[in-house]
């Protein structure tokens, strides 16, 4: 989420602030250039993709836990999942 996720809300956030028709006449002037309204329709937007990333987040989780499981049994996470699901030591240098 810190590379992509704030870095996509910045951007459409600021398509809001900076847009400008004369770098797309098909599209609309940003906050700077007059129109409020652009800025409003880009954080709605954003609203949007986070509900929609979030629920789908969610229901794939819940099927995903529903038929292989989200966790690692206990005792794999204290021995090691290097050890675990690969039959090796991670960083056996450092035992």
């Amino acid at each position: 989420f810190g590379v992509h996720g704030v870095g996509g809300i910045w951007g459409a956030i600021a398509t809001g602030i900076f847009a400008s028709k004369n770098v797309n006449p098909a599209g609309a002037d940003g906050l700077l250039l007059g129109n409020p309204r652009q800025i409003a329709v880009q954080f709605l937007a954003v609203l949007i993709t986070i509900v929609y990333a979030g629920v789908m987040t969610f229901i794939l989780a819940k099927i995903i836990d529903k038929f292989i499981g989200l966790r690692a049994e206990p005792k794999d996470e204290i021995n090691g999942l290097d050890l675990a699901l690969h039959k090796e030591a991670g960083y056996s240098e450092l035992d």
